[in-house]
């Protein structure tokens, strides 16, 4: 194979652990065949014939990594947030939702979702489609093209929904097969998920159908985990066999025996979070849409400090903003409010914790993916923060933190996934 070696120079921040940044002034990344080969202060005599990509005076940092968000959901941002969880649902998701299966429709919308998605920064993310075959297929096609990373899944839910969004179990994990076989392929930047809506809507054969669909091919599952009290009751009273929510996906092989992610956990048991732990069980935290359906606050330190994989999910539209910036900030408001009104012995979270799970957390889900350490895919969002720093004496990581808090879409000046540059112009 030949080596396509390239240099990029700016100022450099990452996190390669959460208690911490890593920054470089005016340092280097520099990429083999898409991949870093090394980050660095001086740039080693052994490149000096190469060309540099020189972005100084600008902040270099990874591209941003979401978890969990709903592409079909999105013409809803902004609406609905007077209703908890379940009544949201019924009144504004499943009725929006029911308009994908028009095809022109959900090609519309779709393009509309990604372009968001590239002008926010978003490089990589893990995405609920509708129940609608065609459609998935839409949006599989379109993030192909767009040059982004994703795990996509058709939606499965056959019962206590509405008849216009109730599938036949058979039928459901039929289409999900094929989905799964003409979108699992090696190197593609794009792959398929195995996604059941969450236990009240699906029936144990639609369970256990599933399962073994990730099984046979290998398959990572997302889902939703203890969002709602009343939710929780709800599947308590379908499934009273089962001590606990998350026990109802393990009993299921569906709970960290392939790659999992799990969104919300804000009112995970003590041995939820056990369980989470030894099978390496991802939390997708989404305070915005925690706070827009008054579902709660999660426990993020709990999870942090008891060694659970967290990352950060926008979940649109329960979610009101697609911006992973943004959704940093609430995760940390929330910790905050947490440590003050629950638990006075919880440390909130620091503004490195939020930024890894937003990159390096998150993006473990996808492999090397979130950070400019060696061997890791060269995500990478270029910001010129001019505007923003005012003066010249603000340190890297103070200019990084007026970006988060302060920063707009208009602040990202170029974007790289997997090494190539991402035209934004698209769509």
């Amino acid at each position: 194979m030949i080596k396509e070696i390239k240099i990029y120079k700016g100022d450099i921040i990452f996190c390669e652990s959460p208690d911490k940044f890593t920054t470089l002034e005016n340092g280097y990344i520099i990429t083999e065949n898409n991949k870093i080969k090394e980050t660095v202060q001086e740039l080693p005599a052994e490149y000096s014939d190469i060309e540099i990509l020189d972005f100084s005076e600008n902040l270099i940092i990874p591209g941003f990594v979401d978890i969990h968000l709903h592409a079909p959901q999105f013409e809803n941002l902004g609406l609905g947030y007077d209703n908890e969880l379940l009544p949201w649902l019924e009144n504004y998701t499943f009725p929006e939702e029911a308009k994908f299966s028009d095809t022109k429709y959900a090609e519309e919308i779709y393009k509309k979702f990604i372009k968001a998605l590239y002008m926010h920064g978003t490089a990589r993310s893990v995405v609920f489609s509708s129940l609608h075959l065609e459609s998935t297929e839409i949006l599989a096609d379109l993030f192909l093209e767009s040059g982004l990373g994703a795990y996509i899944g058709k939606v499965n839910m056959d019962r206590n929904s509405p008849s216009y969004l109730t599938e036949n179990y058979k039928k459901s994990l039929e289409e999900t097969e094929y989905f799964i076989k003409k979108y699992n392929k090696p190197d593609s930047m794009i792959k398929p998920i195995i996604t059941p809506r969450f236990i009240p809507t699906c029936t144990p054969e639609l369970m256990d159908g599933l399962s073994k669909l990730s099984e046979k091919y290998n398959v990572p599952v997302q889902s939703h985990l203890s969002e709602n009290l009343s939710e929780i009751e709800w599947v308590k009273e379908l499934h009273k066999e089962i001590e606990t929510y998350a026990g109802v996906y393990d009993h299921y092989k569906m709970f960290g025996d392939r790659p999992t992610i799990m969104a919300h956990c804000i009112h995970n048991t003590d041995d939820e979070i056990k369980l989470m732990k030894e099978k390496g069980v991802f939390v997708a935290h989404c305070p915005t849409s925690n706070f827009n359906l008054s579902s709660g606050i999660a426990p993020i330190r709990k999870f942090l400090d008891n060694n659970v994989k967290v990352g950060i999910g926008t979940d649109i539209a329960g979610g009101h903003t697609i911006s992973i910036p943004e959704t940093i900030i609430s995760a940390i408001h929330a910790s905050k409010m947490y440590s003050v009104y629950a638990d006075r012995t919880f440390h909130s979270l620091s503004i490195s914790e939020a930024f890894f799970m937003a990159t390096k957390g998150g993006g473990e889900f996808f492999g090397k993916v979130g950070s400019f350490e060696k061997d890791y895919e060269f995500d990478a969002l270029i910001i010129n923060d001019n505007e923003l720093s005012g003066d010249s004496n603000k340190s890297i990581q103070e200019r990084l933190e007026k970006y988060i808090y302060f920063g707009v879409k208009e602040n990202i000046i170029k974007m790289f996934v997997s090494g190539k540059e991402i035209n934004r112009d698209r769509f």
